[in-house]
């Protein structure tokens, strides 16, 4: 009797393996579930600004000049540039505008400069409450 008893504990085994039929079944209705709600998602459209001629030129203009040496230069109105320092910019150009903030202050950097200088100089001025400070940028390609 004993060698029919442990007969049959060896005959009847744990199976250990992991079913993956559910695991088949949910992936497919995932699966399914994307494919029909992909083609209803719609993709955010952003409309980027671009750069044309203003219709308006303003009468009088401020521009800080950043020359590929990295120096700052001030000019109004397309007269002749005078230099100025980074500590000396935000005074320099309020006592340009002469007590009129509508003013606009234009900055124009060299394109070697490093973009951190032109970075620099705009904190300045906007750190000074300059509400109107913008980048030169160059017509066409």
């Amino acid at each position: 009797m004993p060698a029919v008893a442990s007969r049959g504990r060896r005959g009847r085994r744990a199976i250990a393996e992991m079913n993956m039929v559910p695991f088949i079944d949910v992936m497919l209705v995932l699966l399914i579930i994307f494919m029909v709600t992909a083609p209803l998602i719609t993709t955010g459209i952003v409309d980027l600004p671009s750069v044309g001629r203003s219709a308006n030129r303003p009468t009088s203009v401020v521009e800080v000049i950043v020359g590929s040496d990295e120096k700052l230069r001030l000019r109004l109105d397309g007269g002749e540039p005078k230099a100025t320092s980074l500590a000396k910019l935000a005074a320099a150009v309020v006592a340009l505008q002469a007590g009129n903030p509508a003013v606009p202050v234009v900055i124009s950097a060299d394109k070697a400069v490093r973009y951190e200088q032109v970075v620099r100089a705009m904190d300045v001025l906007q750190r000074a409450g300059l509400q109107r400070v913008g980048l030169s940028v160059k017509q066409g390609s």
